[in-house]
């Protein structure tokens, strides 16, 4: 059975005598295979030069960044989050995989830390998902007892971003309906009426809906939530092809993945002159729409599965900056109960 072996390097070179000699190198730059190619000595050599390469010296931080790699806490995320943090945990490995474990001791790590940080302050979510990405790390070592102070804790952050007060109208709402595919159209009143966020959506199969309830258990926190519902919703959902397990698909039948999802949203958002409005902020509109038919705190916060506190900001964010629909439907019942 012949065997792959990938990134194996080839270099010819001249000799004295005028032959051409082929040299094999484990990966361009790594080590040289002295062994025959084809043999098992050059498979071995090959692997053990692997080998060294993922195998961390000993005594420094990256021995802890393969423990945390190789940890629950690490592969029990999912698939998406491992692929986030892995990109920034190279950048760590890059830059502080050879410190060694005893300067984690040491209070000035934590400034080393902070201006390795501050490095990326032209790109303020890159600098915190770094900083956040070597907290993780940090927590991870100091609850194993491999280290006795996490020195990345309470890291603030550079980026500060609200959008509490990004509420889609009905007309955005309608100018997306005229112009998106139907299958877009489902993925926008399935938003509307639930308020979940757009990876719970896109993984919600068929299974979740007993009309007239849809039963969700959300990516963040774990917590699932049971809501009816609305006849609006329940009409499209009924009426919909059920292509597979899941309820939302592309226009070939198939799950979306998070890049072509997005991708064909911001489309459908540029032919209805959409700007500045996010498919996440239809989780905000959901809050609105509900408080202004008269629910309660508690009572969205069932539905959405916010907390009281997330639900109450975004109603403070949005109606004490620039609507008065509460107020007009506050007045309105008060109206009905009196006449003073």
């Amino acid at each position: 059975m012949r065997v792959v072996l990938r990134g194996v390097h080839k270099v010819k070179r001249r000799l004295a005598n005028g032959e051409i000699k082929l040299h094999f190198y484990a990966w361009r730059g790594g080590p040289a295979i002295h062994a025959q190619p084809g043999t098992p000595d050059f498979i071995r050599e090959y692997h053990d030069a692997h080998a060294s390469l993922r195998r961390p010296r000993a005594g420094t931080f990256m021995t802890i960044i393969a423990q945390y790699k190789a940890a629950p806490e690490f592969t029990g995320l999912a698939a998406s989050t491992r692929r986030a943090y892995l990109a920034y945990i190279k950048l760590i490995e890059d830059e502080f995989g050879d410190l060694p474990l005893a300067a984690l001791a040491d209070r000035r790590v934590r400034g080393e830390f902070k201006a390795w940080r501050d490095l990326f302050v032209e790109t303020p979510r890159k600098a915190d998902y770094a900083w956040t990405t070597l907290a993780r790390i940090m927590s991870f070592a100091k609850d194993r007892g491999i280290i006795a102070i996490n020195p990345c804790e309470r890291g603030g952050r550079l980026y500060v971003a609200d959008r509490k007060d990004k509420i889609w109208t009905e007309q955005d709402i309608a100018a997306v309906l005229a112009v998106a595919s139907s299958e877009i159209q489902l993925a926008l009143i399935l938003a509307l009426w639930s308020g979940q966020r757009q990876g719970d959506l896109l993984r919600l199969p068929w299974s979740a809906y007993e009309s007239p309830y849809i039963r969700v258990r959300q990516s963040k926190g774990g917590r699932r939530v049971a809501m009816p519902a609305g006849a609006p919703l329940r009409a499209l959902l009924d009426a919909t092809n059920r292509r597979g397990p899941l309820i939302l698909t592309n226009t070939l039948g198939r799950p979306w993945t998070s890049d072509g999802f997005r991708t064909s949203w911001a489309k459908a958002c540029e032919r209805a002159g959409i700007d500045g409005l996010t498919f996440h902020d239809l989780r905000g509109t959901a809050v609105v729409r509900l408080a202004i038919a008269g629910a309660s705190v508690p009572q969205i916060a069932a539905v959405t599965g916010h907390s009281l506190k997330d639900v109450e900001a975004i109603l403070d964010a949005h109606y004490l900056g620039r609507d008065i629909q509460l107020a007009e439907a506050a007045v309105l019942k008060l109206e009905a109960r009196t006449k003073l």
